[in-house]
């Protein structure tokens, strides 16, 4: 029988014990919990917004300091694409530009379109195309939401429960929920033999200057992680590029990784091509995998750092080869997370009509097209 350790008496008697022997959950707590959600004001069970194209609805819409804790949307579109052509955007304590912008599907993790179950820590889609965030938004004097309707089609119902804290003040330490979509379709190959993976020691990429970049920012903060749909343009596979971070330093990166699969806590092109399976964990995942490694093959992962948020005082720009030193010519879609120290405008998203993943003819350096 294992040897019993007696409590230590401050555990037993002292606050400073009872903070630990407690979870956060069973203390006193000081915010007053509340809920912005699409029901029906009259009464009624039509608990949800119809949305024109073109429309734009605010779906949160709050004075005074808080942080949104929890979002749970599902939507009835007849677009194939509505995943891509609604777009969510987040304003914090009156900022004229958005500190979030993204297509709805690629916020929650659904950067190719389609609707996938899986669980994470951070973000997950549950039976009934629920989509559902966690990520803590705090904001010191508002916040407001909204989603736009960028497609040709209306969407008949959008239904949408956010739930946040009201608190009289913030830490003076809180940072503001930031997420910026980007995409390249496809992204530009640097070699002419596309088709064959390159023998790693003739291909050098040191400084990262042609890679894939998830989000570039100035400020204070930390990054969270990523969600990417890849779209294969060609075969074999696709995930030999690095990720490589660059901290409060322009011109070389700080943190460099040895492949993508590993940059998602997959190996072996997870699984190869007719071994690949499919995974989805707390903190990383690759929830859906079709047609490995062929033309047209399709994956969705992601990558959160809630272990170890990679800080930065000055700048940040994370980014990813696409194939080793960028011979790859796939489609890349993305939503990059972070937290900075003040509301900043993300990117601007491309055209509706681009973010539709097709698979792309190739072209190479010289720009002729092969395929």
């Amino acid at each position: 029988m294992p040897a019993v350790t007696a409590m230590p008496a401050q555990a037993q008697t002292g606050e400073q014990g009872g903070g630990r022997l407690l979870p956060v959950y069973a203390r006193a707590m000081q915010h007053k919990s509340l809920k912005q959600s699409s029901y029906d004001t009259t009464g009624g069970n039509s608990d949800r917004w119809p949305i024109a194209p073109g429309e734009t609805i605010t779906v949160f819409d709050q004075k005074g300091a808080g942080a949104i804790s929890h979002i749970w949307f599902t939507i009835a579109a007849p677009g194939l694409m509505h995943l891509k052509e609604l777009v969510l955007r987040a304003y914090w304590d009156g900022a004229a530009t958005p500190s979030v912008q993204t297509p709805i599907g690629d916020f929650f993790g659904l950067n190719l379109g389609d609707y996938v179950m899986y669980e994470s820590d951070y973000l997950g889609v549950s039976p009934g195309k629920s989509l559902n965030c966690y990520f803590a938004m705090p904001y010191r004097t508002g916040a407001r939401m909204t989603v736009t309707n960028e497609g040709t089609q209306a969407v008949g119902s959008f239904y949408s429960n956010i739930d946040f804290m009201s608190v009289p003040s913030l830490p003076a330490d809180a940072l503001y929920f930031h997420a910026s979509y980007k995409q390249s379709a496809p992204c530009p190959p640097t070699m002419t033999d596309w088709k064959v993976n390159p023998d790693a020691n003739k291909l050098k990429n040191p400084d990262g200057k042609e890679n894939y970049v998830y989000c570039e920012t100035r400020g204070r903060g930390h990054l969270m992680g990523v969600t990417l749909g890849v779209l294969q343009n060609q075969e074999l596979w696709m995930g030999e590029g690095d990720d490589m971070i660059f901290v409060d330093d322009e011109t070389k990166p700080l943190i460099v990784g040895t492949g993508s699969e590993d940059y998602f806590l997959g190996s072996w092109n997870f699984g190869g091509r007719t071994g690949a399976q499919a995974f989805a964990h707390g903190q990383y995942g690759a929830q859906y995998i079709e047609l490995p490694e062929r033309t047209g093959g399709r994956y969705l992962c992601y990558r959160f750092h809630g272990d170890n948020p990679v800080t930065f005082s000055r700048y940040l720009k994370h980014t990813m080869e696409h194939g080793h030193a960028n011979h790859r010519a796939d489609n890349f879609y993305s939503c990059c997370y972070w937290y900075q120290d003040k509301p900043v405008g993300v990117a601007a998203l491309p055209p509706v009509g681009d973010r539709t993943p097709v698979v792309s003819a190739v072209a190479g350096p010289g720009g002729a097209k092969r395929g």
